[in-house]
């Protein structure tokens, strides 16, 4: 098909930025606002830490296991088709959410958001990068990630409000009109476009192993159950055969001879897993243990997203000219530094002098990491593998995150006595922040030890970001050379 190429400076440049802001937004803004909510939930609809989890890890769940076969369905179907079906899909689902009668409904709902924000997800830039004008490329990509990082820095203080004022139901019912302004203007204003030469069949049974694979694993996580345990690891296992063995697969094994690539690939497991905790916890610990409400809690998360917007270009900029092995050893050590801090939040404690030290630190080192940790993943394979690689990228940020919730506080000894009981919650968070500082170290020492190669000049990086930080300076892609690697597929997915 012929697409129809746009100038930013058009009205319908314009509704396509729009569109797709909006659409990458629903997915981002439910990360940070349903993490203020959830003792609400909780206490609303009579739910342990284990139903909280999941609340949590359903959506994480199928968002990590199909975002890779989404941008092969927005390829081969056309990316404006999928990403208007999965806000559509995600609208129903965030309804559902919104009426559960009891926390076994709400899972369920959560599962199928995670479903529609699979499909929306890795459209939303692809849409741009196809729709608009080369020369114009840099700055809608731009637009694309500052609007979206001011929705993140918004995320926290707009839950926080909602809750107190219209209960936790209406985080998920605000869903609703966004999505039908995004829907109305894709279908109004948003050209289609898709891979003239998609692969001859999709990747089904790998979908399906890693499905299996991940959901198994997550609820013998969750409910500490060895057989299910068992079966996520099998089914992982056959989920690799399956990818070495494909023509067609969503995770070319080709990809993993750059020891670069797998190394990246590492740190990503190992941080992303302390980030899932850090931020599942620390807005509970807030609200349960600290005695803040939920507009307090989130307001207190703020400064990292701040850091976030203030420092990751920078630091993508430094990656880019000095390598970007320094900044990934330093960044997971100073947001282990940060942690440190954070275990001294306990009764009443004081925002200034226990909360804000902690999490300005913390900040400061995502800022420092994650720019250059996507910089090392696209620079460290050819540039027509660059969009599948920053997909799996995503991908093991999100499965890491995913098991990190479902794990963590069963390692940590939080239960249901504890979400009654503060002081036994206090010991289990700090235990848990214990173990994610030793995440950060292990980052940090494999980024020191294997990240060798400095990323090209021209590359910028594009890749995951932690959905309750929720904000994207490093996607700001203006360098000429990614932006036709961009337009190609849609199996780059956005962060959110």
């Amino acid at each position: 098909m012929t697409e129809t190429v746009l100038r930013l400076s058009t009205r319908q440049g314009r509704w396509v930025v729009t569109a797709t802001v909006l659409g990458s937004s629903l997915a981002l803004l439910d990360g940070t606002v349903v993490n203020i909510a959830l003792p609400h939930i909780g206490e609303d609809l009579g739910s342990d830490v284990a139903g909280m989890q999941w609340v949590l890890s359903g959506y994480t769940l199928a968002l990590a296991s199909l975002i890779l076969l989404g941008g092969a369905l927005g390829d081969r179907w056309g990316r404006r088709r999928v990403f208007v079906w999965g806000t559509v899909w995600f609208a129903v689902a965030s309804l559902l959410c919104g009426i559960a009668p009891d926390i076994t409904m709400l899972v369920i709902a959560r599962i199928l958001q995670g479903v529609g924000a699979a499909m929306l997800t890795p459209g939303s830039l692809a849409l741009i990068a196809a729709s608009i004008h080369e020369d114009d490329r840099g700055a809608a990509i731009g637009l694309w990630s500052g609007l979206g990082g001011v929705a993140g820095a918004i995320g926290p203080l707009l839950g926080g409000w909602l809750v107190e004022v219209a209960g936790w139901r209406s985080v998920f019912l605000l869903n609703l009109p966004l999505a039908a302004v995004v829907v109305w203007a894709s279908m109004r204003h948003v050209p289609e476009s898709r891979d003239p030469h998609p692969p001859d069949h999709l990747d089904v049974l790998g979908s399906v192993c890693a499905v299996i694979g991940l959901g198994a694993l997550t609820y013998g996580l969750i409910e500490m159950n060895l057989i299910a345990g068992v079966v996520g690891t099998v089914a992982l296992i056959a989920f690799v055969v399956v990818e070495r063995r494909s023509p067609n697969a969503l995770v070319p094994p080709s990809l993993f001879a750059s020891r670069i690539f797998v190394a990246a690939n590492l740190v990503t497991l190992a941080v992303y897993a302390a980030l899932g905790g850090v931020f599942f916890l620390l807005v509970l610990q807030l609200q349960l243990v600290a005695g803040y409400s939920p507009i307090e809690a989130g307001v207190a998360t703020i400064p990292i997203t701040l850091a976030m917007l203030a420092f990751s270009s920078r630091a993508g900029s430094y990656a880019q000219t000095h390598g970007p092995r320094l900044p990934m050893t330093v960044g997971p050590a100073l947001a282990a530094v940060g942690l440190l801090l954070m275990t001294r939040i306990g009764p009443d404690a004081n925002y200034w002098t226990v909360v804000l030290p902690g999490v300005v630190v913390f900040g400061l080192g995502l800022s420092a990491m994650v720019a250059p940790l996507t910089a090392a993943v696209l620079g460290s394979v050819p540039v027509d593998q660059s969009g599948i690689a920053s997909g799996v990228n995503n991908a093991v940020a999100r499965t890491s995150q995913l098991l990190a919730v479902a794990a963590l506080p069963g390692i940590a000894g939080i239960d249901a006595e504890s979400m009654i009981d503060p002081t036994s919650f206090s010991h289990g968070f700090r235990i848990a922040m214990y173990i994610c500082i030793a995440l950060l170290l292990v980052g940090a020492t494999i980024a020191a030890a294997l990240i060798r190669a400095p990323a090209p000049p021209a590359r910028t990086p594009l890749g995951p970001v932690p959905d309750s930080v929720a904000c994207k300076p490093h996607c700001d892609v203006t360098g000429p050379a990614v932006q036709p690697t961009l337009a190609r597929s849609s199996r780059t997915p956005p962060n959110g």
